[in-house]
């Protein structure tokens, strides 16, 4: 958080456990977003009630780019927040679903699904435990026997289909699959054709 937490305290002595339990909810919406510039907790017992005790109102004002967010739990009907820990955990539940809902909407959707990347074996040595795989993209990906699941790689001969993962960084000898996996040709999409 940019400019760190603040927590007040109104009707009530300040509490070292509440203010504990307020901080370690903090810390975990950081972890949820990562964003958060600021935030501001009032924790109220604003209803003197000696029979029934006190009723917790807990307000939770936060701040990320672009978007402010504030949560106001009153008791309402709900006789739980006669605990205060109880009305500081549902506020901080109820901003943590609206932060859900705000990161879902602001940084971006996963992509539809997509296709594995799909090639033929263009070339296999048993002897040194490696090949390599002719891409429907067009690229020619060598793979170690250690990348083929299941240790089918004794299996796989010439000309046979698989579906492989392409390791992000390039080794020296140019892409290399992380993972392979033998598919039926039934399954097989050849998109260079």
């Amino acid at each position: 958080m940019q400019t760190g937490l603040e927590i007040a305290f109104h009707g009530m002595e300040p509490s070292i456990e509440i203010r504990q339990h307020v901080e370690q909810r903090a810390e975990r919406l950081q972890r949820i977003v990562g964003q958060i510039v600021s935030c501001r907790v009032a924790v109220d017992a604003p209803h003197q009630h000696h029979r029934k005790g006190n009723h917790y109102a807990v307000r939770i004002e936060a701040r990320v780019p672009g978007a402010e967010f504030s949560i106001d739990r009153e008791p309402g009907d709900v006789n739980a927040h006669h605990d205060v820990l109880v009305a500081v955990r549902d506020a901080f539940d109820a901003l943590e679903r609206k932060l859900r809902r705000w990161k879902e909407t602001h940084s971006g959707r996963p992509a539809a699904h997509v296709a594995p990347l799909q090639g033929k074996i263009a070339e296999i040595d048993a002897a040194v435990d490696h090949g390599q795989i002719a891409t429907t993209d067009g690229r020619l990906v060598y793979f170690h026997r250690n990348s083929v699941v299941d240790g089918d790689f004794d299996t796989l001969r010439e000309g046979d289909t698989v579906e492989l993962v392409v390791d992000q960084g390039i080794g020296e000898g140019g892409p290399h699959a992380s993972v392979v996996r033998p598919i039926g040709t039934r399954r097989f999409i050849d998109k260079s054709s």
